[in-house]
């Protein structure tokens, strides 16, 4: 990718040490561009930082958010290098690329390394990172920030949502814990269960069977 299709990129690393446990080719990549965002917001890769906390590679891998404490399906050793702009993650297992569908906590095996995954999300950042929401919202005017992501009411993993559903930016990290929150709850329901979600508090819980 260019410089064109970034609108922010990472400081410099100041986290050496989470740095040095990273994989080869992430190592590597982050001694180059510390982290950033690409296409319009629709990719954001985490740098080997302390600060801004929603940029840190390492807070979001082994501190007190770590996404393994968060969703069931995260191991301790997967790195979250990664997320979209609605919140789904991208995590390094055995040198693949996994995608955490964050609304219901499921993990997905993208068959590809880190390499292949920057690629193809280059070579059609709109269908593999499954950007339409997020184009949808920027051509209607909204704006999306460094450090925000996109907000989605209801969930799409309702079927209200098939009525349409409003976009709009939340700080990251309030996002990321209302959808481990909605994954949890959508994992312990079939479906067809009612669930209350409250979308001032980005909350979820069960009202009943």
């Amino acid at each position: 990718m260019t410089t064109d299709d970034l609108s922010y990129v990472g400081p410099p690393v100041d986290d050496p040490g989470t740095l040095k446990q990273l994989p080869a080719d992430l190592r590597a990549l982050l001694e180059e561009r510390n982290g950033f965002i690409a296409y319009r917001g629709g990719l954001h890769l985490r740098g080997a930082c302390h600060a801004p906390r929603w940029h840190s590679l390492g807070y979001w891998w082994r501190g007190d958010d770590a996404l393994h404490r968060l969703f069931t399906a995260v191991q301790p050793s997967d790195v979250p290098f990664g997320e979209d702009a609605l919140g789904d993650q991208f995590l390094l297992r055995d040198g693949e690329v996994h995608r955490l569908v964050a609304e219901s906590g499921e993990l997905e095996a993208l068959g590809m390394g880190l390499r292949g995954f920057l690629h193809a999300s280059a070579n059609d950042p709109e269908g593999f990172l499954s950007l339409e929401p997020l184009y949808h919202f920027l051509d209607e005017g909204g704006t999306l920030m460094p450090g925000q992501l996109l907000s989605v009411y209801p969930p799409f993993a309702t079927e209200e949502a098939r009525n349409g559903v409003t976009l709009k930016p939340v700080p990251a990290e309030e996002r990321i814990h209302f959808l481990a929150k909605l994954a949890e709850a959508v994992s312990r329901h079939v479906d067809g269960t009612r669930l209350e979600i409250d979308p001032g508090e980005q909350d979820a819980s069960n009202a009943g069977e």
